[in-house]
């Protein structure tokens, strides 16, 4: 089947997220990658990747491109199901005859209410959807397919044997061939990261336990399971030899620095290769490895420190002490690696004291950017059975996690802390994180080293500051 890819249009001001998980109006305009729409694409001949709110197509546009195909998959999310269903819908009114699925974090955990909830919808992939989608396809009768759910002929609601879950990841076939054929690279701007930037994975799975983290919790599993060095180098040297324009390499492993040695191996390849590059990383990495990826090309990493509170972090299972983030900070700036920091209020345990707490952290940790969010109940997730068991949210209630605008909401509460002021806190902690002399300097340098991060940065400063005024209200 002639088949399409489709990262669907959403309200004004959403962006792709980080592979769709966090789909919402953010501080500053940014585009993520959409991997795992390119790697099923990547297994399918004359497939096509179509990233409308990343080109800035509307829904007419997209349905337009979208009716030329017989085979569209969607990939949704739990605050984009609602508008990515209404599209599937549209588009089956103007072509009776596509077949439309939906993969995801959403459809994957609740399969059964995804395919009830529009006819629209012929099936979902649940697991991880590569192979899936590569036979659906192929034409393989959907009975025999595992790791689907779909709609029979008589109207039931069917679902298929688990798919088991990827060994041999070196089986997966490169993506950034598929970003350079269908996406806009100068469309894809994350603001801590060099422009133009490219992302791809390693390896999938988290040995982490965090209670809010969406993917290794509903799709990708806790077993980090990794593509071998040469082959995540094969693909580095790809990029570098056919996409010239690109100057930074984005490892979007949820723990890339999860095996030292290994990342040890890829870092002193990619200094061969000669390539500036950043990755995700724990705060717990320690001073020779971060030595050697600093030697070898490593520019900035991309850290959850989460909270400031101790008890904070034990209650979230994040495995790390706040003592043992501070000194890898430490390490951090003593040997000139840059930090994106991300934090999250809300979560189990936080009280105004807390908050307080996490925003002195963070302003004693000093990383060179931030980002703040509110914590969000994905279903499938430890923390959204916690917060229905306590009463914190509601079972089967519409979960908001943004607004209409696009906005993040709060969408758990506790008897001492309304949702009201943990949403007003993020503001709070913006300001006092940025608005230092030191931090406000500190920008200014940055800004005169060249006029690109000079334009750069005052346009950002623009949509944030907006960000900051439409979260207020």
């Amino acid at each position: 089947m002639k088949a399409l890819f489709l990262q669907a249009p959403s309200y004004d001001g959403f962006d792709g997220g980080a592979g769709s998980r966090y789909q919402a109006k953010r501080e500053v305009r940014s585009f993520w990658y959409p991997t795992w729409l390119a790697q099923p694409a990547a297994l399918v001949p004359d497939s096509r990747v179509l990233d409308a709110p990343a080109d800035g197509l509307s829904v007419g546009q997209t349905l337009d491109i979208a009716e030329q195909y017989d085979l569209v998959v969607i990939h949704t999310s739990t605050p984009s199901f609602p508008t990515d269903a209404l599209f599937a819908e549209d588009l089956k009114k103007r072509k009776p005859s596509v077949l439309i699925g939906m993969v995801g974090a959403k459809v994957a955990v609740d399969p059964h209410n995804s395919l009830t909830a529009t006819e629209a919808i012929d099936f979902v992939c649940r697991e991880e959807f590569d192979f899936t989608c590569q036979e659906v396809a192929e034409g393989k009768p959907f009975a025999q397919i595992k790791g689907l759910s779909y709609r029979a002929a008589d109207g039931s609601i069917e679902h298929n044997e688990a798919r088991p879950i990827l060994e041999n990841m070196d089986e997966l076939p490169f993506v950034a061939p598929v970003y350079k054929r269908d996406l806009k690279i100068d469309n894809y701007f994350i603001g801590y990261l060099k422009h133009p930037y490219v992302s791809i994975y390693t390896g999938r799975g988290c040995r982490s336990k965090c209670t809010f983290c969406l993917w290794p919790q509903t799709v990708g599993g806790h077993r980090y399971r990794t593509r071998s060095v040469e082959n995540v180098l094969a693909e580095v040297k790809w990029i570098r030899d056919n996409m010239p324009e690109v100057r930074e390499i984005m490892f979007d492993d949820d723990t890339f620095t999860d095996f030292k040695p290994r990342v040890e191996e890829i870092a002193r390849g990619l200094g061969q290769l000669g390539v500036t590059w950043s990755c995700n990383a724990k705060a717990n990495v320690p001073y020779p490895t971060l030595k050697i990826m600093k030697e070898n090309g490593l520019r900035l990493l991309l850290v959850g420190y989460e909270s400031g509170d101790d008890q904070i972090l034990l209650n979230i299972k994040k495995g790390l002490r706040t003592d043992i983030a501070r000194r890898f900070s430490d390490d951090c700036r003593k040997l000139g690696i840059k930090i994106h920091g991300t934090f999250i209020l809300g979560l189990p345990g936080e009280t105004q004291d807390t908050i307080q707490k996490t925003i002195e952290y963070a302003k004693e940790i000093n990383p060179h950017t931030i980002q703040v969010s509110l914590a969000a109940p994905y279903p499938g997730t430890t923390l959204y059975n916690q917060a229905v068991d306590n009463g914190w949210l509601e079972e089967n209630k519409v979960i908001n996690l943004v607004s209409k605008s696009g906005v993040q909401l709060a969408a758990i509460g506790y008897p001492h802390l309304s949702r009201d002021e943990i949403y007003h806190q993020l503001e709070n902690f913006y300001k006092r994180f940025y608005f230092r002399p030191s931090k406000i300097w500190e920008i200014l340098r940055e800004m005169l080293t060249s006029w690109d991060m000079m334009k750069r940065r005052l346009r950002e400063g623009v949509e944030f500051f907006r960000f900051l005024r439409a979260h207020e209200a």
